[in-house]
């Protein structure tokens, strides 16, 4: 008799904490130290096998006064906190296409603590981003892609896209559900699409979900279901707005025995939930309304930052006028 295979595990599915990186975008990257080592022996405790430290942020762009280390990721302040990384825990960092000084902030790998840069474009900077890849792989990363609000990419686009990323060296493809407004048969169909597209090459396929319609833990299930191996999420669900996939949810779904749980919910109940006392994030009513029109929470952001920030109504009938 075949065993049920809800009970079973599949060993190649590995997880990347981008607590730091996502969360840091509520409050310009400027975390203690305290709480980003918190995250880190949080990772190797509960088996996890990525953590995204942060952002390879251009200075010229990102100005310091207004924003912490971890917008930049430089080496001695990665060392402060991760030491030489002797462990089986890998570092990675996002580069924003035409947002980071990649030929000079990303060191040979030889050189850096990280082991994984994870290039972030939209479609209409796909060049950049295949020289990007390029550059990574050359100084010896592991790279993936992540291609942002598909929501907006029109079939035709994606698929030369797709196309063109998996031409390069890129390790792993990532869907990227940035305005949190895909319901699970979409992440099925297009995981099956990535998948498809990078059927013989040994590249890999992941998710970043955003929580906007309290969906992200669904949709990452359904791509695991559909075939994805490279999953994110976050601490206590932190990140942009609406915040991401829950680690502690989707540790509590997988059965690999590696992953341990209990360090996740200690490390909430002593950093993550004062913390969201001080800051704010996850599903309200404007990160909804945003997702439900297809767009951006840049403007839900906005909102809650303002004396109106409960106005729903005024802020539903603005994009459902326009």
């Amino acid at each position: 008799m075949n065993q049920a295979p809800w009970i079973n595990y599949r060993p190649e599915i590995k997880i990347l904490d981008c607590t730091i990186r996502d969360g840091g975008l509520i409050n310009g990257h400027l975390f203690e130290d305290k709480l980003v080592k918190a995250v880190y022996d949080t990772c190797i405790a509960a088996g996890v096998d990525y953590m995204e430290l942060g952002y390879k942020g251009d200075k010229k762009i990102f100005a310091p006064d207004k924003h912490g280390a971890w917008k930049y990721c430089k080496e001695d302040d990665l060392r402060r906190v991760v030491e030489e990384n002797d462990n089986s825990l890998k570092l990675s960092v996002m580069a924003d296409a035409e947002k980071c000084d990649y030929k000079h902030d990303i060191l040979p790998r030889e050189q850096s603590v990280i082991d994984l840069i994870r290039v972030a474009t939209y479609i209409h900077q796909v060049p950049t981003a295949v020289a990007m890849i390029n550059d990574a792989k050359d100084k010896g990363y592991e790279v993936s892609v992540n291609l942002m609000a598909i929501s907006t990419v029109q079939e035709r686009e994606l698929n030369e896209a797709l196309d063109i990323f998996v031409k390069t060296d890129v390790d792993i493809i990532v869907l990227v559900d940035s305005y949190g407004v895909f319901y699970s048969e979409q992440v099925r169909n297009y995981i099956k699409r990535y998948l498809k597209a990078v059927k013989g090459t040994g590249k890999e396929v992941g998710i970043h979900a955003h929580n906007n319609q309290q969906l992200a833990f669904a949709n990452t299930i359904e791509a695991i279901i559909a075939g994805a191996n490279r999953l994110d999420a976050t601490i206590f669900g932190i990140g942009r707005g609406a915040g991401n996939c829950p680690m502690e949810y989707l540790l509590g779904f997988l059965r690999n025995p590696k992953f341990n749980l209990r360090p996740v919910l200690e490390c909430i109940e002593k950093h993550f939930r004062p913390l969201r006392d001080e800051i704010e994030w996850g599903c309200l009513i404007p990160y909804f309304i945003t997702a439900h029109f297809n767009q951006h929470p840049r403007s839900a952001i906005e909102l809650r930052a303002g004396e109106n920030r409960d106005n729903f109504v005024d802020f539903y009938d603005r994009w459902n006028e326009a």
